[in-house]
């Protein structure tokens, strides 16, 4: 079977306008499979160079195919599965940041480039004093990208025109802005001159952005089927859902240099993405942090098998209309349809999210996802909101057990054993404490500060309110206390 490669794509010969930091499946079945669209629609006419910015791994794959690949996309549309491929062909090529240096800073002096994407985890835009400007390349993500823009900036004189616009997916709060504190503060480290801090700061624009997209990449368990289905072989095959959502928050307006909506893409420039985050975090990562430990005990295993169960998909539907929504400030519309887009997918059957991976680090994401939430009802409705509430409960009876090991403290779901996941510390909390009565048990909890960054027990009703669920649920059972909450 013949390799796909650009001759049986009848790949283009564009100008390359993107530089990608990053290889990994997010971002060429999203930002790639974006600008492809954008290519085939007669918007953009750009080619994307990806760079590995890592001293790890290999680009072989790539290179064998010449950076062709296919994307398929699967899940729910128009009430009906389906499986949407598309090869795509917006990759010009993939270089290594330490095995083609030279190559890769040839990269910044290419007169038509305007963007720079990159994923490199939450844990790329970080600033490492310890690069030095003679690295080749420095180690950290902000240092490579400040030595790049530093070769640009050199290579066209200053010319404010040539400045680059930044476009960081990470998931991180304000990935722009930080990515550029980043890179100024490493050229002050280096003594660069402040021609370049004023280019910097002037002829190039940070934004700040949200991504949206499950991508469940590669599919080892069918790719042979697959090829044979496409046929061709394809070793960079990666897979995800139809939906996506990209927030653009610049200080400039970029939208007509990246005009993706215009090709029907669902990008949004706005002033102020935190709303939208906001959204995103407590309908979509709150649903799922208010219902996995309940649903698991409840006797599910996947996402989709919690949709299918009545009870379950009553609990999350009247957290997110009855109580999430509420609490948040755009228009109620826009929200509804957000969250039935997030209930379809949950319901696709072509993703077989595990809830005991959902369940990892669950403290710190019920702070995160779903306290915000809790407590704003609370504040403004003048009552608790009860699946919220129950919810923390939840938490408390799946996070009983009094065995750690291997790093795990060991849960019981009936003769089953379970493993819960999370820091040290906080499985030694619940080791010390998740065998008390109910009312201690919920006690401890609530007023740990270090968990929740404040003393939930002043919360009027909560102590007693999630003491009295954590009884129901070890007096009559999970699935029994969810189905007393009406």
């Amino acid at each position: 079977m013949e390799r796909i490669n650009k001759k049986m794509t009848g790949k283009k010969t564009r100008p390359v306008k993107v530089v990608q930091f990053g290889e990994g499946n997010f971002l060429r079945a999203f930002v790639d499979d974006m600008i492809d669209l954008a290519n085939e629609k007669g918007c953009f006419d750009g080619d994307v160079v990806i760079v590995k910015p890592r001293d790890s791994g290999s680009l072989e794959s790539f290179h064998k195919q010449d950076c062709q690949y296919t994307v398929q996309l699967r899940g729910i549309d128009g009430g009906e599965a389906k499986k949407i491929n598309r090869i795509i062909t917006s990759v010009a090529d993939a270089v290594e940041a330490y095995g083609e240096y030279e190559k890769f800073m040839g990269l910044a002096r290419i007169d038509a480039l305007r963007f720079v994407v990159s994923n490199t985890t939450e844990a790329g835009i970080v600033y490492d004093a310890s690069d030095r400007f003679e690295d080749c390349p420095p180690e950290s993500f902000p240092g490579k990208l400040c030595k790049f823009l530093y070769e640009r900036y050199k290579a066209f004189d200053g010319d404010r025109e040539k400045g680059l616009i930044m476009l960081p997916v990470e998931l991180i709060d304000d990935n722009g802005i930080r990515l550029k504190e980043c890179v100024l503060r490493q050229a002050d480290n280096w003594h660069l001159e402040d021609g370049f801090l004023d280019w910097v700061e002037e002829a190039c624009i940070f934004t700040s952005t949200l991504v949206d997209r499950i991508v469940t990449g590669y599919p080892a368990d069918e790719a042979a089927q697959l090829c044979e289905e496409f046929g061709y072989q394809d070793d960079l095959i990666v897979t995800g859902e139809p939906f996506a959502l990209w927030v653009i928050e610049s200080n400039k307006d970029v939208s007509e240099e990246f005009p993706l909506p215009k090709a029907g893409l669902p990008v949004l420039f706005v002033e102020n993405q935190k709303p939208y985050k906001q959204r995103k975090v407590r309908i979509l990562n709150g649903a799922h942090t208010s219902f996995v430990l309940a649903s698991y005990l409840c006797g599910n295993d996947i996402v989709l098998e919690s949709m299918q169960d009545e009870v379950i998909l009553n609990y999350v539907k009247e957290t997110i209309y009855d109580e999430v929504i509420p609490t948040l400030t755009l228009p109620k519309a826009d929200l509804e349809d957000f969250a039935q887009a997030v209930l379809n997918r949950f319901n696709n059957p072509y993703v077989k999210h595990a809830l005991l991976a959902i369940s990892l680090n669950s403290v710190s994401k019920w702070r995160a996802r779903c306290m915000p939430s809790f407590l704003a009802y609370a504040k403004q409705e003048g009552k608790l909101p009860k699946h919220l509430t129950f919810s923390l409960a939840a938490l408390l009876a799946f996070y009983t057990g009094s065995e750690i090991r291997d790093k795990a403290l060991i849960g019981h779901r009936g003769a089953q054993e379970y493993k819960i996941m999370d820091d040290a510390f906080v499985l030694e909390f619940f080791a010390a404490n998740s065998g008390k009565e109910a009312y201690e048990y919920a006690k401890a909890v609530l007023s740990n500060e270090s968990f929740w960054g404040q003393d939930l027990c002043e919360v009027p009703g909560a102590l007693e309110a999630v003491a009295g669920y954590l009884r129901q649920i070890r007096e009559n059972g999970m699935r029994k206390a969810v189905e007393a909450l009406g």
